[in-house]
Protein backbone atom coordinates (compact mmCIF):
# COMPACT_ATOMS: atom_id res chain seq x y z
CA UNK A 1 0.00 0.00 0.00
CA UNK A 2 1.41 3.37 -1.04
CA UNK A 3 0.71 6.42 1.08
CA UNK A 4 1.58 10.05 0.60
CA UNK A 5 3.61 11.43 3.49
CA UNK A 6 2.13 14.75 4.50
CA UNK A 7 3.03 15.16 8.17
CA UNK A 8 6.81 15.38 7.90
CA UNK A 9 7.69 19.00 7.27
CA UNK A 10 10.47 20.01 4.95
CA UNK A 11 13.85 19.61 6.63
CA UNK A 12 16.63 22.16 6.06
CA UNK A 13 20.30 21.14 6.30
CA UNK A 14 22.99 23.82 5.92
CA UNK A 15 26.18 23.10 3.97
CA UNK A 16 29.27 25.27 3.61
CA UNK A 17 31.41 24.51 0.56
CA UNK A 18 35.04 23.96 1.51
CA UNK A 19 38.08 23.94 -0.77
CA UNK A 20 38.24 20.12 -0.49
CA UNK A 21 34.74 19.93 -2.04
CA UNK A 22 35.86 21.53 -5.28
CA UNK A 23 37.63 20.43 -8.44
CA UNK A 24 40.40 22.16 -10.39
CA UNK A 25 37.92 24.71 -11.73
CA UNK A 26 36.88 25.71 -8.20
CA UNK A 27 33.38 24.28 -8.52
CA UNK A 28 31.85 21.56 -6.36
CA UNK A 29 32.79 18.13 -7.69
CA UNK A 30 29.60 16.38 -8.87
CA UNK A 31 29.79 13.44 -6.42
CA UNK A 32 29.85 15.79 -3.44
CA UNK A 33 26.23 16.79 -4.05
CA UNK A 34 25.36 13.14 -3.28
CA UNK A 35 27.32 13.41 -0.01
CA UNK A 36 25.42 16.57 0.92
CA UNK A 37 22.02 14.99 0.36
CA UNK A 38 23.09 11.82 2.23
CA UNK A 39 24.03 13.90 5.28
CA UNK A 40 20.72 15.73 5.07
CA UNK A 41 18.68 12.49 4.86
CA UNK A 42 20.59 10.93 7.77
CA UNK A 43 20.06 14.05 9.87
CA UNK A 44 16.34 14.14 9.08
CA UNK A 45 15.88 10.47 9.99
CA UNK A 46 17.83 10.94 13.25
CA UNK A 47 15.84 14.08 14.15
CA UNK A 48 12.61 12.13 13.61
CA UNK A 49 13.81 9.72 16.31
CA UNK A 50 15.08 6.82 14.20
CA UNK A 51 18.30 5.30 15.55
CA UNK A 52 19.81 3.57 12.53
CA UNK A 53 22.49 1.82 14.59
CA UNK A 54 19.86 0.36 16.93
CA UNK A 55 17.79 -0.73 13.91
CA UNK A 56 20.74 -2.70 12.60
CA UNK A 57 21.40 -4.32 15.98
CA UNK A 58 17.76 -5.03 16.90
CA UNK A 59 16.10 -5.63 13.52
CA UNK A 60 19.14 -6.80 11.55
CA UNK A 61 18.16 -4.37 8.80
CA UNK A 62 19.43 -1.13 7.31
CA UNK A 63 18.45 1.57 4.83
CA UNK A 64 20.14 1.43 1.40
CA UNK A 65 19.83 3.73 -1.58
CA UNK A 66 18.08 1.93 -4.44
CA UNK A 67 17.79 4.73 -6.95
CA UNK A 68 18.77 8.37 -7.43
CA UNK A 69 17.40 10.57 -10.19
CA UNK A 70 19.34 13.83 -10.15
CA UNK A 71 19.60 17.09 -12.06
CA UNK A 72 22.56 19.43 -11.80
CA UNK A 73 21.07 22.86 -12.42
CA UNK A 74 23.92 25.24 -11.59
CA UNK A 75 27.39 25.02 -10.06
CA UNK A 76 28.28 25.69 -6.45
CA UNK A 77 31.67 27.18 -5.63
CA UNK A 78 34.19 27.33 -2.81
CA UNK A 79 32.81 29.48 0.01
CA UNK A 80 29.15 29.12 -0.97
CA UNK A 81 26.58 28.54 1.76
CA UNK A 82 23.99 26.05 0.60
CA UNK A 83 20.75 24.63 1.97
CA UNK A 84 19.62 21.06 1.37
CA UNK A 85 15.83 20.83 1.60
CA UNK A 86 14.53 17.31 2.16
CA UNK A 87 10.95 16.13 2.11
CA UNK A 88 9.42 12.68 2.24
CA UNK A 89 7.41 12.09 -0.88
CA UNK A 90 6.10 8.55 -0.30
CA UNK A 91 6.42 5.71 2.18
CA UNK A 92 5.51 2.09 1.41
CA UNK A 93 6.09 -1.09 3.39
CA UNK A 94 9.83 -1.24 2.68
CA UNK A 95 10.55 1.93 0.70
CA UNK A 96 10.86 5.68 1.28
CA UNK A 97 11.10 8.21 -1.52
CA UNK A 98 12.73 11.53 -0.67
CA UNK A 99 12.68 14.76 -2.67
CA UNK A 100 15.91 16.62 -2.06
CA UNK A 101 16.89 20.00 -3.45
CA UNK A 102 19.99 22.08 -2.90
CA UNK A 103 19.70 25.87 -2.94
CA UNK A 104 22.19 28.72 -3.00
CA UNK A 105 20.57 31.98 -1.90
CA UNK A 106 17.08 30.61 -2.65
CA UNK A 107 18.13 29.54 -6.17
CA UNK A 108 17.87 25.81 -6.91
CA UNK A 109 21.19 24.33 -8.06
CA UNK A 110 20.60 20.58 -7.66
CA UNK A 111 17.52 18.35 -7.45
CA UNK A 112 17.20 14.65 -6.66
CA UNK A 113 14.52 12.04 -6.15
CA UNK A 114 16.03 9.38 -3.89
CA UNK A 115 14.50 5.94 -3.28
CA UNK A 116 15.70 4.23 -0.11
CA UNK A 117 14.84 0.61 0.70
CA UNK A 118 14.93 -1.14 4.08
CA UNK A 119 16.84 -4.43 3.68
CA UNK A 120 17.76 -7.36 5.94
CA UNK A 121 21.24 -8.86 6.39
CA UNK A 122 20.78 -10.93 3.21
CA UNK A 123 20.11 -7.74 1.22
CA UNK A 124 16.42 -8.56 0.70
CA UNK A 125 13.77 -5.86 1.14
CA UNK A 126 11.97 -6.14 4.46
CA UNK A 127 9.08 -4.22 6.01
CA UNK A 128 9.81 -1.07 7.91
CA UNK A 129 8.85 -1.47 11.58
CA UNK A 130 5.39 0.02 12.24
CA UNK A 131 6.71 2.64 14.65
CA UNK A 132 9.10 3.96 11.99
CA UNK A 133 6.40 4.06 9.31
CA UNK A 134 4.32 6.17 11.72
CA UNK A 135 7.22 8.58 12.30
CA UNK A 136 7.64 9.06 8.55
CA UNK A 137 3.98 9.72 7.73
Amino acid sequence: MKTEAAVVAEHIFPVEVFYEDTDMAGIVYHANYLKYIERARSTLVRELGVDQRALKEEEGAVFVVRRIESDYLSAAHFGDHLEVKTGIKTVTGARIVFQQDIFREAMPIFSALVTVVFVNEAGQPTRLPANIRLLLH
